[in-house]
């Protein structure tokens, strides 16, 4: 029932505000509670979707395969998002406007057609990442809400790419 306003029909405009947090909603017998948390930082795996474009997403927008967003189960809608392969050290900032992955615990993100291939994980299906919700300037913000791509970020230095790679083998498991 939650999820009943993700089909077709009118959408909202692409936009910062309200900031939507939601009541706790139900999808497969698991029930998740949406919650603001600004220290969100989880280490898991990231799938990405792309065959709903022009459908609704939780928040209301129309859904952009091209655009750099993301769909998390509990953070608030919109959120933004630092998402950082672990393969490769690659950083990307992005938008989250939708509701899933739903399944699997690990799977902590589903990226946009768009976000996958930026972050250049599309050929995988399934990659290990980092996740952490961040502030970004209103520039990098309005890049993202025009579905334009923001600032390039660093790529994580070999050091911290290395220790962030241990912790996902210690608690998530093989990359």
């Amino acid at each position: 029932m939650a999820l009943a306003g993700c089909g077709g029909g009118k959408f909202r405009p692409v936009a910062d505000v309200p900031v939507r947090i939601g009541p706790p909603y139900m999808v497969r017998g698991t029930t998740y509670t949406p919650a603001a948390d600004p220290g969100y930082d989880m280490l898991g795996y990231a799938t990405w979707y792309g065959n709903e474009s022009g459908n609704r997403t939780a928040n209301g927008e129309r859904f952009q395969t091209g655009w750099a967003t993301a769909a998390h189960r509990t953070l608030p809608l919109p959120s933004y998002v630092e998402v950082t392969a672990l393969d490769t050290g690659k950083r990307i900032l992005l938008r989250v406007n939708d509701r899933g992955p739903f399944g699997e615990q690990a799977r902590i993100i589903d990226l946009s057609r768009g976000a996958a291939e930026r972050l250049g994980v599309r050929n995988k299906g399934k990659a290990a990442v980092r996740v952490r919700v961040v502030q970004p300037s209103e520039a990098d913000r309005k890049a993202l809400r025009e579905g334009r791509e923001p600032r390039g970020l660093p790529p994580v230095s070999g050091r911290a790419l290395r220790n962030l790679q241990d912790q996902f083998a210690r608690g998530v498991g093989p990359r």
